[in-house]
């Protein structure tokens, strides 16, 4: 694992503080990985619908209702 040095605001500071005084998490740095753990899976949802968009504009029309299209996009995203 790579260690990194970086500076926070107070009020970050603060909040990763809380988050460990808490017991929710053993260190300022599992609060961070988890953090980016988070920021990941949501980078990864975006860009599934990114390319489900792109693959629609490719495709030209469709005959599915708007609910429908929402209900697949859905369904694609959580799995």
């Amino acid at each position: 694992m790579s260690r990194q040095s970086i500076s926070f605001t107070e009020p970050n500071d603060q909040w990763l503080k809380s988050q460990v005084e808490s017991k929710e998490y053993a260190s300022k740095s599992e609060v961070v990985n988890d953090l980016i753990r988070q920021a990941r899976k949501q980078q990864q949802k975006i860009d599934l619908i990114q390319q489900k968009i792109e693959q629609a504009e490719n495709s030209g029309f469709s005959n599915d209702s708007q609910q429908d299209i929402l209900n697949q996009a859905r369904k694609s995203v959580n799995g």
